[in-house]
């Protein structure tokens, strides 16, 4: 089965990412991982990637597109694979396309988590960290006993800056305006499958399940 996992940050892509590919026993492929295993390896696009990263530029289209065609080919792709983080944009899904053409397979599914944005917003801004040991706490979810109050060792908690409603409220946006294009792309392909993010964890796994079930 050969699928790609998009969501909105909050959405709790990355736990269904963990139960998709333990079920399934597919690869996880992260742009991040693609990239730092490329530069270890030393290829080529590798040490292209690690000069514009090295620059804190963007790498670009075709070096990102070389390194997913190069990890797509390897063996423990052959039954599957679990794409995460790319393609993020309508060029790059055109050219995943290519690369599938190229390797004799097809995309199965395009399953998108899907939340309210109010939702994400209380998931994403209710983070709370203790100052003094790193507990980690959320004010809807894992409430301390007391409020501010870390259970643990009695340490003040703070909200971190990136946590703050109009930096959430902001990265939401940016990530709605690039996403919705991809959407859109494939939705007209026919692989797209939103699943309701906004159920149990265990439940959002079962719709999905449920999906891949048909792909054995």
């Amino acid at each position: 089965m050969n699928l790609v996992l998009m969501g909105l940050p909050g959405a709790g892509k990355g736990t269904q990412a963990e139960k998709i590919v333990e079920k399934y026993n597919i690869p996880h492929i992260s742009t991040g991982d693609m990239f730092r295993a490329a530069m270890k390896e030393g290829t080529e696009l590798g040490l292209k990637a690690k000069s514009f990263m090295d620059q804190g530029s963007l790498v670009p289209d075709e070096v990102t597109i070389g390194i997913v065609r190069e990890r797509l080919s390897k063996p423990d792709c052959e039954s599957g694979f679990l794409l995460d983080g790319f393609p993020r944009t309508v060029p790059q899904a055109e050219a995943l396309e290519g690369i599938m053409e190229e390797l004799g397979k097809s995309i199965n599914f395009v399953i998108n988590v899907d939340v309210d944005k109010d939702i994400l917003m209380a998931r994403l801004t209710g983070r709370r960290i203790c100052k003094d040991c790193g507990a980690t706490y959320h004010m809807v979810f894992n409430a301390p006993a007391v409020e501010d109050k870390c259970d643990r060792c009695g340490g003040e908690l703070y909200q971190r800056a990136d946590d703050n409603e109009e930096t959430v409220q902001n990265r939401l946006d940016v990530n709605l305006k690039q996403t919705q294009p991809l959407l859109d792309f494939y939705e007209q392909k026919g692989y797209l499958k939103n699943i309701n993010g906004q159920q149990e964890i265990h439940v959002v796994f079962e719709d999905i399940d449920e999906l891949l079930k048909g792909l054995k």
